[in-house]
């Protein structure tokens, strides 16, 4: 009995080590590797953000548009693969890293200290300030950063403006809401006083929307003004890959032109459902 039991604890750990050896096959090779085997580079996204990324109708068709999506799709020529969009909404982006369903995240990321604590980011690849969007009739009423108090002030969940209105904005009733499309309708509406949004941003509901501008209000962006891709913590190869394109679009000014045309294209465009 003693001699059946040793071989078959024989053969179970023959069968272990193949198991194992097997796993690590499976797992060899760096993500790099493994997107050009796919042949996809799948890009979390929330299309809410013109002109950085927004949904509009081309040719009867809805699509995703933007400054970030032609950053995405260089990235993607520079790995040689498909670039695949992957529309979510914002507090989702993130966490689509953590859980493996996209390999880079680029909706208008502030790359901040707390949120480096998770995720690993690329070289800024643009700036933008924080502002308050108001309608132009209350231009005269909200001047400061305590002119807001006991107002309520629409942000959107998961986004940086929603610890800096909070914090920089006295005495408000923060609203979270999912889209920045419904922060928006709810500041036309009178159901809020303000938004804080990125100024990129602001200004393509303003030039929507002329009964709308931006408050005299002076919020610190100096934690949160700078745009960068977000990547899987510890993807080195992945980022040096990112942070070369990047420096590419960035130096030549070619990003730049990909953020003007793109706010031209948002304000013109036929926005899709």
């Amino acid at each position: 009995m003693k001699k059946i039991m040793i071989c078959l604890l024989g053969v179970i750990s023959v069968f272990a080590l193949v198991a194992c050896s097997g796993d690590k096959e499976s797992n060899s090779g760096t993500s790099v590797d493994k997107i050009k085997e796919k042949g996809q580079l799948v890009v979390a996204m929330n299309p809410e953000f013109a002109p950085f990324e927004f949904k509009a109708l081309v040719d009867g068709k809805n699509q995703i548009l933007g400054s970030d999506v032609k950053l995405a799709q260089a990235i993607a020529d520079a790995l040689g693969v498909e670039l695949v969009l992957s529309e979510m909404s914002f507090d989702n982006v993130l966490n689509s890293l953590q859980s493996g369903k996209a390999d880079l995240a680029i909706s208008g990321i502030s790359a901040t200290s707390e949120r480096e604590k998770v995720y690993d980011f690329s070289e800024p690849y643009y700036r933008a300030k924080n502002v308050v969007l108001i309608q132009l009739a209350d231009a005269d009423k909200y001047t400061s950063t305590d002119s807001l108090s006991g107002q309520s002030v629409a942000v959107q969940k998961g986004s940086v403006q929603e610890a800096v209105a909070k914090e920089q904005l006295t005495g408000i009733n923060s609203v979270s809401l999912a889209s920045v499309g419904a922060m928006v309708n709810e500041l036309l509406s009178g159901k809020v006083k303000a938004v804080v949004l990125e100024g990129p941003i602001a200004q393509g509901y303003i030039e929507n929307n002329p009964s709308l501008g931006l408050a005299s209000i002076t919020l610190d962006s100096s934690e949160t003004d700078a745009y960068a891709v977000a990547l899987t913590k510890g993807d080195s190869e992945l980022k040096e890959v990112v942070d070369q394109v990047i420096k590419e679009l960035t130096e030549s000014g070619k990003y730049e032109e990909y953020v003007q045309e793109a706010f031209t294209q948002s304000v013109t465009a036929d926005k899709a459902e």
